[in-house]
């Protein structure tokens, strides 16, 4: 048997990607840990020292950082995802995407809502992403639908 026919190949291609996801979630893992290790001393002293004026920009500061350590859960459980499922789940990257969009919003600096580009351009991406969500949950709803036609609808009528 020939050491590079195509499907000796490929199972080296998808072991190499398999150990490389497994790196890269063991690193994440390892980074969201810290970080969020990090964060929590930080908060805590600040609480116990009395050094911040919450509403002086810290909460929105906190908030940043607590919102990119979710963001690095989201990836991290794409990750996952794809080490159990072999394939990458659109609807989590997209819901990943959508919380990183959020949390720019969410932090944006005070004048921010000057910038007429700025805010249009955060809209067009928000919908741009929530109409991808809908597309995927649509087509994935008609494909299990077209699978199992035999099913009986468990459809309840209320009234």
């Amino acid at each position: 048997m020939n050491i590079l026919s195509d499907s000796r190949f490929l199972a080296g291609i998808h072991r190499y990607e398999r150990w490389l996801a497994k790196l890269l979630a063991v690193l994440l893992a390892i980074v969201v840990g810290v970080g969020t290790l990090e964060l929590f001393v930080d908060t805590l002293l600040k609480i116990v020292n009395l050094q911040t004026n919450w509403f002086d920009g810290n909460l929105i500061k906190l908030l940043d950082r607590l919102l990119l350590i979710f963001i690095a859960l989201e990836v991290l459980q794409n990750v996952t995802a794809y080490l159990r499922d072999h394939v990458v789940q659109i609807e989590l990257v997209l819901l990943t995407a959508l919380t990183a969009v959020a949390r720019k919003v969410i932090v944006l600096p005070p004048g921010a809502e000057n910038k007429p580009a700025l805010m249009a351009g955060f809209g067009v991406v928000v919908v741009g992403i929530a109409v991808a969500y809908w597309l995927v949950l649509m087509a994935r709803r008609d494909n299990s639908q077209a699978a199992a036609p035999n099913q009986p609808q468990t459809h309840q009528q209320h009234g």
